[in-house]
């Protein structure tokens, strides 16, 4: 399970360092793709697949099924961190996660989520005001 928050800075060939806690726990390899929210999302090859067997299951008959997959997959890059823990991120994903500089990394259970700076900021904080709205409405246990 991925969890925790760190905060980390792309260098200008747009390499991310990777926390320690979350590089291991992900593997040698691993899949960087187009996140929901304009995050990107990062998932060790066991969970790809899990994802990868449920998406085939979607009808291609329905145009919303065929567009998601289309760009879930198309979006996707197979990625490996170097000796210094970094993975260069490719431009599309940096540009659809609007990533220049400052970055967030979440450990978010199954799969690790980079966001840039600025659009955490105001996801968490919108987030933050319906928190307990949200946990009611999705009866959550805790």
């Amino acid at each position: 399970m991925f969890l925790g928050q760190y905060e980390h800075m792309l260098d200008d060939k747009g390499r991310l360092s990777l926390p320690v806690k979350l590089r291991e726990k992900l593997g040698p390899s691993f899949v960087v793709t187009k996140g929901l929210d304009r995050c990107l999302f990062i998932y060790p090859q066991d969970e790809w697949e899990n994802i990868e067997r449920r998406l085939r299951e979607l009808s291609t008959t329905k145009s919303d099924a065929r567009s998601f997959v289309r760009m879930f997959f198309a979006g996707a890059a197979e990625c490996e961190c170097d000796k210094q823990g970094r993975i260069t991120l490719p431009q599309p994903l940096r540009d659809h996660a609007m990533l220049i500089k400052d970055a967030v990394i979440l450990g978010v259970g199954s799969r690790v989520e980079v966001w840039s700076s600025d659009k955490w900021r105001e996801y968490s904080e919108q987030a933050l005001d319906n928190y307990e709205k949200i946990a009611e409405d999705l009866e959550t246990i805790l």
